[in-house]
């Protein structure tokens, strides 16, 4: 389950630098704006993603 996860994590980065770049093109905020949000998104998937890896291996030592 986890790596899928990963998968759209790297997913949603690879969309923020198009959102960034098309920002850049068109000098237009909103693109830049949308782009910064999606790649704050992918990095507290991240965080999630290795949080719920820890609690996973720790929850596995446990039983």
């Amino acid at each position: 389950m986890l790596i899928p996860i990963l998968i759209f994590d790297v997913a949603l980065v690879a969309w923020s630098l198009h959102l960034m770049e098309k920002a850049y093109e068109h000098k237009e905020f909103s693109f830049m704006l949308a782009g910064i949000l999606v790649a704050l998104a992918a990095a507290a998937m991240l965080v999630v993603y290795f949080l719920m890896g820890h609690c996973m291996s720790y929850l596995i030592k446990m039983s």
